[in-house]
């Protein structure tokens, strides 16, 4: 898998396009929930398999930290390590903008998914679109 920050039309509208199939189609997340006024403004990264885009995040940097958003897998490509490489990569990103720290709200089903990247739960389960999550952050 090819990870590449969105900066074509083209990209960005992949991105999308991956977060609408997982996110309002398969989790039923409400459009207006998903797509919000932070999209114009941050950094979108897509992975891609055979010029495919399969994955997805959107990375913000506020106040020197890394907030990780919207990290999405196709269904039929989950549990083969995409979404371990999406991350790194993001992680890669990041460093460039000299966060000291990585934070992202998980979904409760995939804690452990990010506990394998060395993330920790630093919260209380909140519901965030009607799933429930917990934050959790990676200190670099």
């Amino acid at each position: 898998m090819k990870v590449i920050e969105a900066k074509t039309h083209q990209a960005k509208q992949d991105a999308l396009h991956i977060r609408n199939l997982v996110f309002i189609e398969e989790q039923g997340v409400d459009p207006e929930i998903e797509h919000d006024q932070y999209d114009a403004e941050a950094i979108h990264i897509v992975g891609y398999l055979d010029q495919q885009p399969i994955a997805v995040a959107r990375i913000r940097v506020l106040e020197g930290k890394g907030k990780i958003q919207r990290v999405a897998v196709l269904k039929s490509e989950r549990s083969k390590g995409y979404g371990k490489k999406l991350m790194l990569e993001i992680e890669k990103i990041l460093n460039r903008y000299n966060v000291n720290l990585f934070y992202l709200n998980s979904q409760v089903q995939v804690i452990h998914f990010y506990q394998a990247l060395g993330y920790q739960i630093s919260s209380e389960p909140f519901y965030e679109a009607g799933i429930e999550h917990v934050q959790m952050e990676k200190h670099v």
